[in-house]
């Protein structure tokens, strides 16, 4: 081979990676956004049974679909609002009791219950159903009914 295209290739081998790294970066993805943060407190189990002993000064409200309350399990009694429904149903919400949100590993119960506190409720904290679960709370698993039967209909004569 000739000297000019032996050194065409060796410029070219020299140079390509920092061809493919400038792509490289310009390529790589913007970082994700950073995950939200509650300003309410994070409550355990101890922390939520120690509240439950006094059920008449507490308002646990579930934010999970009733399929994952069902699936998981939650607890005896609790105001059920779907999360995007919550400031929706903030009317409906009594002001008088200290409010403990409830979500499955804590993300929405973390947001509702800083939305609760800022619109004036009091709010004792939030809660992870499953991590209570895993600190040895017990949850109530109540199991879907199966749907009734249709009666057959009658033969018209």
């Amino acid at each position: 081979m000739n000297k000019p295209i032996n050194l065409l290739l060796i410029l070219l081998m020299l140079t390509s990676p920092f061809v493919y790294a400038a792509d490289a970066t310009e390529a790589a993805p913007a970082p994700a956004t950073e995950a939200y943060k509650p300003k309410a407190t994070q409550l355990h189990r101890a922390d939520f049974d120690a509240l439950s002993a006094n059920p008449e000064k507490i308002l646990v409200i579930d934010l999970r679909r009733p399929d994952e309350v069902s699936s998981i399990g939650g607890f005896p009694v609790y105001l059920s609002i779907q999360a995007d429904q919550l400031e929706k149903s903030l009317s409906s919400i009594p002001k008088d009791r200290n409010i403990v949100t409830v979500s499955n590993h804590s993300g929405r119960s973390g947001k509702a219950a800083d939305i609760l506190a800022s619109n004036g409720f009091t709010v004792a904290g939030y809660l992870g159903a499953q991590y209570y679960e895993q600190e040895g709370g017990h949850l109530t698993k109540v199991a879907i009914p199966a749907p009734k039967e249709k009666p057959a209909e009658q033969n018209k004569q």
